[in-house]
């Protein structure tokens, strides 16, 4: 059950940091299920970033901030690399 949880709370982190993204890069929202791809990959990202610096996530703030700040790196690889949005 907590595997569950934690892969909801992964997905809801995600959205909304997806969601910060758009909005931080591009003034819009990309749809549910791409702000979710973006976040998600976003987290994965800030939170490899943040630990390698020494700042890991601790609460749901913290989590948020680094899956945001990895979403914006995201798309901007995908900007400059990947295809358009």
């Amino acid at each position: 059950m907590g595997l569950l949880f934690s892969l909801i709370w992964f997905l809801l982190i995600g959205l909304a940091a997806g969601w910060l993204a758009g909005q931080l890069t591009k003034g819009r929202d990309f749809g549910a299920v791409n702000n979710m791809i973006v976040g998600g990959l976003g987290a994965i990202l800030g939170g490899f970033l943040f630990r390698i610096i020494g700042l890991g996530p601790t609460n749901l703030i913290g989590s948020l901030i680094s899956a945001t700040v990895g979403a914006v790196l995201v798309l901007y690889l995908l900007g400059r690399y990947g295809r358009k949005f």
